[in-house]
């Protein structure tokens, strides 16, 4: 395995620089092959994220991780444009969680009774190739102004059944350290806001992001949550376990949410690796998201059966802190879904029998009616 030595491609300031990082990222299907063994199906597909669809960027420092001579890295695999993205295969939708139907206000979406999405940017330090947004991320927008943002402000003040606001895009952590302590301070000013959640990836792909001034910044705003996305044990780098150690030693919970992917962690190994290595660094998984069906992602889509089977696998071999939640995000918006695989053999009147992890049979015995007369 040939993996580009980080600092053959981070040298000098942009090894800690972010805003460096973010000047250097690979944009285009040169940027690429001056660090990748590009097969014919990346540079088509590189060649067409150019033209259209999802654009290219990644940092550096995530190029650093892929596996230059093997195209099924996993790290490669995420951020790596395929000639698959021009395919629309069956079940594919342009907005697969309904957020442009379920819009209340300009760059806020509401699917559930106490909690929004506020959208403050389109920018990601690095396009993931499976993204959500891919209908509106890195269109070129940037940052959306507070100003701009008033209506959504608005909105949430309007209704105070509103307890959490996430704050999304993009990636909000992308953005500069004034602007983010602006926009926090601004929601955290609505009264009825009792949580603030930042939806990032920097902690993954721009770890170097996560400086003691943006910590600072954040802190004066608690109680945030910061929900990352960690999806391979390859990104559990020095980099970006130092970052999640610095947002936890500062008081932010920090929570993961993994993507299940074809080719990159649909492994029950794979993920148990991912799993201990993240409750090492203090952070929780929290969910195992089936992939949503985002159009051209079917490449990396997993049937819902090979998630029950990793989750089956799992269960009892993994310390319930470290097992995340299988959930798939249904289609249209409308909200998340457990899924579990059937441990329950048999029910009957009081007396249910359970499957454990190692395949035995136990029968569970409901209390007795208080008022029957046995």
């Amino acid at each position: 395995m040939t993996v580009v030595s980080p600092d053959a491609l981070v040298r000098g300031k942009a090894a800690t620089d972010w805003q460096a990082q973010l000047r250097d990222s690979a944009r285009s299907v040169d940027d690429l092959a001056k660090a990748l063994a590009l097969t014919p199906d990346e540079i088509e597909g590189a060649r067409r994220a150019e033209r259209e669809g999802l654009p290219i960027a990644v940092t550096p420092y995530y190029l650093a991780l892929c596996d230059r001579d093997d195209p099924t890295c996993p790290i490669r695999l995420q951020c790596v444009p395929r000639a698959l993205e021009a395919v629309t295969a069956h079940g594919d939708m342009v907005d697969p969680l309904g957020e442009v139907e379920h819009e209340v206000a300009p760059h806020l979406v509401r699917r559930y009774p106490d909690r929004v999405l506020l959208l403050a940017t389109d920018r990601c330090a690095v396009y993931c190739r499976f993204c959500t947004r891919s209908r509106i991320v890195g269109d070129g927008g940037g940052p959306a102004p507070l100003d701009r943002l008033e209506p959504a402000f608005a909105w949430i003040a309007a209704h105070p059944e509103i307890r959490d606001v996430i704050v999304s895009g993009g990636d909000p952590l992308a953005m500069a350290t004034e602007r983010v302590a602006r926009l926090l301070a601004r929601v955290r000013a609505i009264p009825t806001v009792e949580t603030i959640r930042l939806a990032t990836r920097v902690p993954v792909t721009l770890p170097m992001r996560v400086t003691s001034e943006l910590v600072d910044a954040l802190r004066e705003h608690h109680p945030i949550w910061v929900m990352t996305h960690f999806n391979h044990p390859k990104e559990l780098t020095p980099e970006s376990i130092a970052a999640c150690t610095r947002l936890v030693d500062a008081g932010f919970p920090v929570m993961n949410q993994s993507v299940l992917l074809a080719g990159v962690n649909d492994d029950a190994d794979v993920l148990e690796a991912l799993f201990r290595g993240l409750v090492r660094a203090r952070v929780r998984p929290y969910y195992l998201l089936q992939a949503d069906p985002v159009r051209g992602t079917s490449h990396l889509r997993t049937p819902l059966a090979r998630g029950l089977a990793i989750m089956e696998r799992l269960q009892g071999r993994l310390s319930g802190i470290a097992l995340p939640k299988l959930i798939c995000d249904t289609p249209g918006g409308r909200g998340k879904v457990p899924l579990t695989p059937d441990y329950v053999v048999a029910r009957e009147p009081g007396r249910t029998v359970l499957r454990t992890f190692r395949g035995e049979e136990v029968a569970y015995l409901d209390p007795p009616d208080p008022g029957s007369p046995d």
